[in-house]
């Protein structure tokens, strides 16, 4: 926490400075970035190596099993968010293409719009999962099935319970979410419906998470994957498809389609292929 509040603080204070006491503009932005966050790391890497630490950083004897099931873990972070930004890619590319010039540079607004929201939707549900990783891990390690039912369980209550206050609230409220991002009266009411169709959905996104991430924290990479990129891949096809037969500005109910398609595909799998497989492995 204390390393987030380093890079925060110093990026608050760079900004102002860079961009506009030394007249640096957007690249003023870029380079306070970067100094704040070459901040968090020396910080972390200092406490890494302090005393304190029950496992200090250094280097130890190369186990290849071992770095294999950690670079295993750490691929899956590492694909996603590359997948992640491929779709974005792709999706400003589509709405540039069937857009034109004008229209194009609109519906890319409302897109970087939805992109912002599902910022404000998945930052805090990636801490929830995340911070309820370990507690599948120990489960997992010690044998106990039941506690990582109840961690499935428990963890998406607490994220559906979230998300499922933002669908509702973007779906009644969709112009008072756009104007947190916007201040132009027609662009704002084009986001506001751009967020709506994108966000019909949107608990899929809970089951997702708890189930990728709960997978992931116990070594399930190969069943973790799968469900994850169903839904990127349902999403890029749906990027594709939809614009063929219907009017670009529908194209953001790919959000919709890939969020409900993928949590049904989970579920299915994780019920009828996942869960039999880890119980029988654990008992």
């Amino acid at each position: 926490m204390i390393s987030v509040i380093i890079g925060a603080a110093a990026n608050v204070i760079l900004d102002p400075i860079m961009i506009f006491r030394l007249g640096m503009g957007s690249a003023g932005a870029a380079l306070a970035t970067v100094i704040s966050q070459c901040c968090m790391a020396v910080y972390v890497i200092v406490q890494l190596r302090s005393r304190k630490m029950p496992i200090r950083l250094g280097f130890y004897k190369f186990q290849l099993k071992l770095s294999r099931r950690i670079t295993a873990i750490g691929a899956m972070s590492f694909l996603i968010t590359v997948l992640d930004n491929l779709i974005i890619i792709l999706l400003n590319i589509v709405l540039r293409k069937y857009g034109g010039p004008a229209r194009g540079d609109q519906l890319i607004t409302c897109a970087t719009v939805v992109q912002s929201f599902l910022t404000i939707v998945s930052c805090p549900v990636q801490g929830i999962v995340s911070g309820c990783g370990t507690i599948f891990s120990y489960h997992y390690g010690a044998r106990k099935y039941k506690k990582i039912c109840q961690a499935f369980l428990g963890v998406f209550i607490l994220s559906g319970i979230y998300i499922g206050i933002l669908e509702i609230g973007v779906q009644v409220f969709p112009r008072l979410f756009a104007g947190l991002f916007l201040q132009d009266e027609s662009l704002s009411l084009q986001a506001a419906a751009s967020l709506r169709m994108y966000t019909l959905a949107l608990l899929g996104v809970a089951v997702q998470y708890t189930l990728v991430d709960g997978l992931t924290a116990m070594g399930k990479v190969r069943f973790a994957f799968p469900l994850s990129v169903f839904r990127k891949i349902m999403y890029m096809v749906c990027i594709i498809a939809l614009p063929m037969f219907l009017d670009i500005r529908f194209v953001f109910y790919a959000g919709s389609i890939s969020d409900g398609a993928g949590a049904v595909f989970s579920l299915l799998l994780f019920f009828f292929i996942v869960n039999p497989k880890l119980k029988q492995e654990l008992q």
